[in-house]
């Protein structure tokens, strides 16, 4: 049995795709629960998502457990056999493994003899872009799944191997990029002054937007404000910009926090280019609300821990990352919890990341005990 949830996940890991092109990820998978097929199996949900239900018997609770489809667009820099085949494009955020996790549950949900409740095994799309999650809520196909409980995890490099990370309260961060393009007038490059050049604007941004940073995560009003790119003018000696845009990833405790620190953000915009006469437009977008965790799902996550005898490590703050899974606990209970990928594990989204194959035991552990604390429950009222 292990050895097919460990081939799988070296498949998928070297034939990933990118956010909203999951189409032959997903179809990876189908074939996969071919070895307990499900009761019924949803494709196309919220893009190229697939949902595999499990029922027994008639009513009782709905046990959803997620992962993510999607890959990165990073050229992988290992060199081993199943390196990604997929130029510029690589699994470094361990999706590989949460989904050869969750389908790797198949073999002990074939074992199970519950009187009542559904197990649901979604594989959701476009998780990196923020937009997976909401697309597959919104989807008329989701709508009869109706979950009572939505349970997922996310490696974590830089914790011990098999140790599991509860947290407090939010387990990640709202996160938000933003746009802003700036418009001036081109001149001469010896006649600066007729023209309007964005350079000065752009510099003040930049020193404004890094004094708003609050880096302690531990702290409530805790922002973070990434530059992740710049473009100005054109490489022609002879002209003077005018026209540059600027791109940040900007991250929050929560979605109030995200709110006030939008108005600050837009405030100093509007003051600083009326100051140097540019015009200017911004875009806020791949929006990641925080993943807040519910105490009832997530006392289930302690159980199943201390159950399995697994490490534990109590969070009290967010994780500073987004993940898109707080779309899932905007609407239902929920709960994300963290799975150590070793403390000397590169970093994730780095080109030599690789997800560890000795954790799939673990989080395979921790997901079966969440579902027995249910569903054994419902059987034994």
């Amino acid at each position: 049995m292990l050895e097919k949830i460990k081939a799988l996940r070296k498949e998928l890991h070297q034939y990933p795709e990118l956010s909203g092109e999951e189409i032959e990820t997903a179809q990876r998978i189908k074939n996969f629960l071919t070895n307990y097929p499900p009761a019924k199996v949803i494709e196309g949900i919220g893009g190229h998502g697939l949902a595999a239900i499990y029922s027994f018997g008639r009513g009782g609770p709905v046990i959803m457990i997620r992962c993510e489809l999607d890959a990165l667009p990073i050229e992988e820099s290992n060199l081993f056999e199943y390196r990604s085949a997929i130029e510029g494009v690589s699994h470094k955020c361990g999706h590989d493994g949460h989904m050869a996790m969750v389908a790797g549950l198949i073999f002990w949900i074939k074992e199970q003899t519950f009187r009542h409740g559904k197990i649901i095994l979604l594989f959701q799309p476009a998780e990196e872009t923020g937009k997976g999650a909401r697309a597959v809520i919104e989807d008329p196909n989701f709508k009869e799944l109706k979950p009572d409980y939505v349970f997922a995890l996310h490696n974590i490099p830089g914790e011990p191997l098999n140790s599991i990370i509860r947290v407090q309260n939010n387990f990640s961060s709202t996160a938000l990029s933003l746009g802003i393009l700036l418009k001036g007038k081109e001149s001469h490059a010896s006649e600066p002054e007729n023209g309007i050049n964005p350079a000065l604007a752009i510099s003040e941004i930049i020193s404004q937007f890094d004094l708003l940073n609050v880096i302690e995560p531990e702290k409530t009003n805790f922002a973070l404000l990434t530059p992740v790119h710049i473009k100005m003018g054109q490489i022609a000696y002879g002209v003077s910009a005018g026209s540059a845009e600027l791109h940040y990833t900007i991250r929050t405790r929560d979605e109030g926090e995200m709110e006030k620190l939008k108005s600050v953000v837009n405030k100093f915009l509007i003051q600083v280019c009326s100051q140097d006469n540019l015009k200017f437009e911004t875009g806020w977008f791949d929006y990641f609300p925080a993943s807040v965790n519910d105490p009832f799902c997530n006392e289930l996550i302690l159980k199943a821990a201390e159950t399995n005898h697994f490490k534990i490590k109590e969070k009290p703050f967010p994780y500073k990352f987004g993940e898109d899974f707080g779309w899932f606990s905007k609407k239902y209970q929920s709960a994300m919890f963290g799975l150590g990928s070793g403390e000397n594990s590169p970093a994730l989204h780095n080109p030599d990341y690789d997800f560890p194959e000795e954790i799939i035991p673990t989080g395979m552990a921790m997901f079966t005990s969440i579902i027995e604390q249910i569903l054994k429950k419902k059987d034994n009222n």
